[in-house]
């Protein structure tokens, strides 16, 4: 298995515009990703520009699946209108 943490900072105000085009993507991400466990979008407790992505998938297939989506590429643009800062990508494998 392999997880995904995105850390994302939004510009000041746009956290409501990055929850509603992360909410899109990510009802086609589990209508149509099998090797996708888990797609959600969390946010900070501390911090109201700050979100987390936790991704969970079934194997490395499965996530280049989801980055070759259309779908996915598509809320990009959407995704990156909304931010403050670069995103922070971190991968891991599962301890078995």
């Amino acid at each position: 298995m392999i997880g995904v943490i995105a850390t994302l900072t939004t510009a000041d105000g746009k956290g409501p515009d990055l929850e509603k085009v992360f909410t899109e993507l990510a009802a086609k991400v589990k209508a149509n990703e099998p090797g996708c466990l888990a797609y959600q979008l969390t946010k900070s407790r501390t911090d109201p520009n700050v979100y987390k992505v936790l991704e969970l998938y079934t194997s490395e297939e499965a996530l280049k699946t989801h980055g070759g989506t259309e779908y996915f590429k598509a809320a990009g643009p959407g995704i990156g209108a909304c931010l403050g800062g670069r995103p922070e990508i971190e991968y891991l494998d599962a301890v078995e």
